[in-house]
């Protein structure tokens, strides 16, 4: 069985979507940031990068979003949430959720994370009140050029789906409003509508 490592609110809310989209048989196990869990003996056994995702396989531990992904849509090729028959469409796939998951979550983290960057208290503030600028310019460029409609890729729901619903989810935190973001704010209810995804949430939020 297939064991996901989570913390409310963090990007692993992408990972479990997937499991339950893809019917996994799966179990949970929260790791509570409020406490510094992510940072005990425990969890570091499990993923010495302190953080989550952290998918347990038969096959060892995987961590970070898009190869967690991929492995759930290979893993599960039923559910049809990569189109695997096509190298180059799923190239496409791996280059938003790599955008989203080296620019636009690094974009995000200044606001609450400066300490990966700086030292001092002026530049924690300065990252800070970029971070709305930053963050907005990396949702207009999806809009723009990246989101196909109805769905990222197009007319089928993907992996590309939950990552970028998980990463609207922050918008709030980052002083933006979603729905000045026409394709993302209308993305957002279209998902939330998902079986799946409710009842992901309801684990995560309820």
């Amino acid at each position: 069985m297939l064991k996901l490592y989570y913390s409310p609110g963090s990007c692993a809310l992408a990972s479990h979507i997937v499991l339950e989209e893809a019917g996994a048989d799966y179990e949970t196990a929260r790791i509570d940031f409020g406490s510094e869990e992510q940072r005990s003996a425990e969890f570091l056994a499990v993923n010495p990068k302190g953080r989550v995702p952290a998918l347990v396989t038969d096959r060892g531990i995987l961590s970070e979003t898009p190869a967690i992904l991929l492995f759930l849509a290979q893993s599960f090729p039923q559910a049809g949430l990569a189109p695997l028959d096509d190298a180059f469409a799923t190239a496409q796939l791996q280059a938003f959720n790599s955008y989203l998951c080296s620019t636009v979550h690094v974009a995000h983290a200044h606001g609450g994370r400066g300490h990966r960057w700086a030292d001092d208290q002026s530049s924690f503030d300065d990252m800070k009140r970029k971070v709305p600028e930053t963050v907005r310019a990396c949702f207009e460029l999806i809009e723009s050029e990246m989101f196909e409609g109805p769905w990222v890729l197009g007319e089928s729901y993907s992996l590309c789906d939950p990552y970028l619903y998980t990463i609207t989810r922050w918008l709030e935190r980052d002083s933006i409003d979603v729905a000045t973001l026409p394709k993302t704010h209308a993305h957002m209810q279209r998902i939330e509508a998902r079986p799946a995804v409710q009842k992901v949430l309801a684990d995560h939020f309820g």
